[in-house]
């Protein structure tokens, strides 16, 4: 790989050569991504692809890089259908603009949204090259093909590389409907390709938006209200001013924020301020409150999302069981805390943040400072670490905020405490389940009803129904055939932010649904995978990765006294998994040994990256599974760092072992499907090991 350009290298580059191929393609598909207010007129490009005139090719990718691999998996699509030599490859990252479509980098999306625009993109680019060969060697173009960055001519074997044709290729019409390979013909995807962003964080080189400094900037840090919903009532910023380095103290709509020479000298003068709080009308509220709240629904049957078969109707002898199952509220808790340089002057405001969302950065940044969005430019830097946390731009806000305020650039940083304390969180959930099996072990009804927060009311649609809401996820389209089946659903309010966390619903409604299906096969007196797979379509993906799962784990052989294993499917973002866990629990203290996981993804395009995946995703739900709790009192969290908020060390860490199922499906999310069954999987382990059910996260043994 060619080391990386900066834009302005590039540039020069561009305009020393004289002259280059710059190819916007665009695709009507990725209107579909496009966020409310873009013109419906413009297929905004989704690619921009330049080749200059030294034959460098330079991809930008406009969804950002947070530790998935997008910055080597997206070009990869478009160096496949160019033909191009990978190690020519430059990767540059798109600042904000509805050009590129949507820029959002959550879902599990950018792999399978940009899986054929970006291919077409690098398809079109090659054959406006094979063209202009084929006019200058005045051949038909079908006496011509494209490999490794050259135009080759089939019968005098003349070749002729990318760089020398980019200026008559840039003369011609772009074509349409160009053909795509054949995946049999595949020369990068499907390999391990390293990832173009490992070496840079090996070697300390990468520089993350926490790293960003520009000529004249200072420091800020921000004082917020302990309780959500409160406000300034007012401050003293005498004893803040006297500390060494600060500049300046300034109210903003966040809270009051402390201007100095350097960040360290930022938060001692933000820990010296004195300033009274209107805690709000949330300030008693604690966790009891919000459960309490849960709680005094579980009696209804909520609204309907789902429903065949009757429910209510009396089988003779069926074996009824009923259990509550209930997680927490949690923190997104990336290493890098929020951070954001902003730079505010003459009307116009340029940003540099490390964010899932730039063009929501744009557009809020914009509203905040009543500014037009032109007036608005959004630098995306390294993240370290997302897991949707970085989709809401509340930090950019406050940055932007500050440096118009005191006119001057300003990286603002929040500390672990912080971000542990004011963030956006995974919002809490209580499942009540109800189901039956007849006495031949046969299933025969299967009740869920969901109870929790939506984030979609809270942050766009105050009248949203449960019906229409998202709180659904997870819970409805079960492949399993069991003859009487409703979910339904409640929505209920909750003072405290809440946002996408790592596969949102999907990290915990699946949780309640795998492990009473296990209850469901206890108390048919069945194996647990025969039990499943019993009620799986014969076609089914999900069927399929299940029985890998199970001889990949050796599912049959019996396990010691004092340790179990268990199972669990998910599917989810077009992907399907199985996971196989396996625990030993010696006098109370759990240890999870090994974790076998089976992914069907359909189409595979690097296997390193969807194995890095994950591990990633296992370890992360595992954190959250065995240990991550944010608990609420006096109206605000309680949490304050990794001490009270543990995450999964490395000798906690089990083995894990990933199996990728070959096919050509449909590209399918790998970011977050490997979630959903890590949760239900380790619990049902713990039944089998100890007999006792988990109900309620993080496991308490």
């Amino acid at each position: 790989m060619k080391k990386k350009q900066t834009r302005r290298e590039f540039i020069k580059v561009v305009s020393v050569s004289g002259g280059g191929l710059i190819l916007a393609t665009y695709i009507p598909f990725n209107s579909l991504l496009a966020k409310a207010g873009d013109d419906p007129k413009i297929f905004s490009p989704s690619v921009y692809l330049k080749i200059d005139s030294n034959g460098i090719v330079t991809v930008i990718v406009h969804r950002s890089e947070m530790g998935q691999g997008v910055k080597t998996a997206l070009p990869m699509l478009i160096a496949e259908e160019l033909e191009v030599d990978w190690e020519k490859i430059v990767i540059e990252q798109a600042d904000a603009d509805s050009k590129y479509g949507s820029q959002s980098t959550g879902g599990s999306t950018s792999i399978r949204r940009n899986w054929e625009p970006l291919r077409i993109a690098g398809a079109t680019a090659r054959e406006m090259l094979i063209v202009a060969a084929a006019n200058k060697w005045s051949v038909d173009k079908s006496e011509c093909y494209a490999e490794n960055g050259f135009v080759i001519n089939k019968k005098s074997n003349q070749k002729i590389s990318y760089g020398e044709l980019v200026e008559d290729a840039s003369k011609l019409p772009v074509p349409q409907n160009v053909k795509l390979k054949d995946p049999k013909d595949f020369k990068l995807i499907g390999k391990r390709i390293h990832r173009v962003d490992t070496p840079d964080k090996i070697y300390g080189k990468a520089k993350f938006g926490i790293d960003v400094v520009i000529p004249g900037m200072i420091y800020a840090a921000l004082s917020r209200c302990p309780s959500f919903g409160g406000r300034v009532k007012s401050f003293n910023p005498e004893r803040a001013k006297k500390i060494s380095g600060v500049i300046d103290v300034v109210q903003i709509s966040n809270g009051v924020a402390v201007i100095a020479d350097s960040t360290w000298n930022a938060f001692n003068g933000r820990d010296a301020l004195e300033i009274e709080w209107d805690y709000g009308p949330n300030a008693n509220v604690s966790t009891e409150d919000i459960r309490n709240e849960m709680m005094k629904h579980i009696k209804e049957e909520g609204a309907e999302f789902e429903s065949r078969g009757n429910i209510h109707q009396s089988i003779s002898s069926e074996k009824f069981i009923e259990a509550i199952y209930e997680v927490p509220f949690m923190a997104h808790a990336p290493m890098e805390p929020m951070n954001c340089v902003a730079k505010y002057e003459n009307g116009k405001i340029e940003l540099w943040a490390p964010t899932q969302n730039p063009q929501n950065v744009k557009s809020e940044v914009a509203k905040a400072l009543g500014l037009s969005e032109n007036d608005v430019t959004v630098h995306v830097t390294l993240m370290g670490g997302g897991f949707g946390r970085r989709l809401v731009s509340d930090f950019a806000v406050e940055a932007a905020e500050i440096s118009k305020t005191c006119g001057k650039a300003v990286k603002l940083t929040w500390t672990r405490k912080e971000d542990m304390k004011f963030g956006y969180y995974r919002p809490p959930s209580m499942h009540v389940l109800k189901g039956s099996v007849s006495s031949d072990g046969k299933p025969l009804k299967f009740y869920h009803h969901v109870i929790a927060p939506s984030i979609r009311q809270m942050r766009f649609d105050k009248n949203l129904t449960a019906e229409k809401s998202e709180i659904k996820e997870g819970t409805v389209d079960l492949e399993y055939q069991i003859p009487n089946l409703k979910i339904t659903g409640t929505l209920i309010p909750t003072h405290v932010p809440i946002s996408w966390w790592r596969a949102v619903y999907n990290s915990q409604n699946p949780f309640a649904v795998e492990s009473f299906i296990d209850e469901l096969a206890y108390a048919a007196g069945k194996d647990p995978y025969e039990f499943r797979k019993e009620m799986l379509p014969d076609d089914s993906r999900l069927k399929n990765v299940l029985i890998i799962a199970a001889e990949k784990s050796g599912w049959t052989n019996r396990m010691p006294k004092g340790k179990g294993r268990g199972l669990a499917i998910s599917y989810g973002y077009e992907s399907y998994c199985a996971q196989v866990a396996e625990v030993s629990v010696v006098n109370n203290k759990l240890k999870v040994e090994k974790f076998t996981a089976v992914i069907d993804c359909g189409v595979v395009v690097n296997p390193d990256i969807v194995e890095a995946q994950m591990e990633g995703a296992i370890a992360f739900a595992l954190s959250a599974a065995m240990k991550g709790e944010i608990t609420i009192k006096n109206g605000g969290v309680e949490q304050n760092n990794f001490d009270d908020f543990e995450i999964l060390t490395y000798d906690e860490m089990p083995i894990v072992d990933v199996h990728i199922v070959q096919n050509n499906f449909k590209v399918g999310g790998v970011g977050e499907v490997g979630i959903a069954a890590c949760a239900p999987a380790l619990c049902n382990a713990i039944f089998n090991a100890t007999g006792k059910r988990i109900r309620r996260l993080p496991v308490k043994i």
